[in-house]
């Protein structure tokens, strides 16, 4: 399957919560949803607070769509008060690789 939409995310934990945002992260509902091909956390190497995400999808509407169910929305509604803020980008892949 192509990757033909992608997704990255910079977070900001609370301070000392990046480990709590980590963990609902790596339980999120997207990881065995067969549409979403790319799933990766990572967090900076000099601060611990601040967490990545990039995901990589079949297709914009597959994301829209798993943005919508209850899973995706309580993902989203828990990670809320963990974070000082978040910047998040769509973006269109134009190579690489992923395994």
């Amino acid at each position: 399957m192509n990757i033909n939409h992608g997704f990255h995310a910079t977070m900001n934990a609370q301070p000392g919560r990046g480990d709590e945002v980590i963990a609902l992260l790596l339980a999120a509902p997207s990881l065995p949803h067969p549409d979403c091909i790319v799933f990766l956390v990572g967090r900076s190497a000099g601060n611990p607070d601040v967490v990545h995400v990039t995901e990589g999808w079949s297709s914009p509407e597959a994301h829209a769509a798993f943005f919508a169910t209850a899973p995706a929305q309580e993902l989203v509604a828990a990670l809320q008060p963990l974070l000082t803020g978040s910047e998040y980008s769509d973006e269109v892949p134009v190579g690489g690789k992923a395994f």
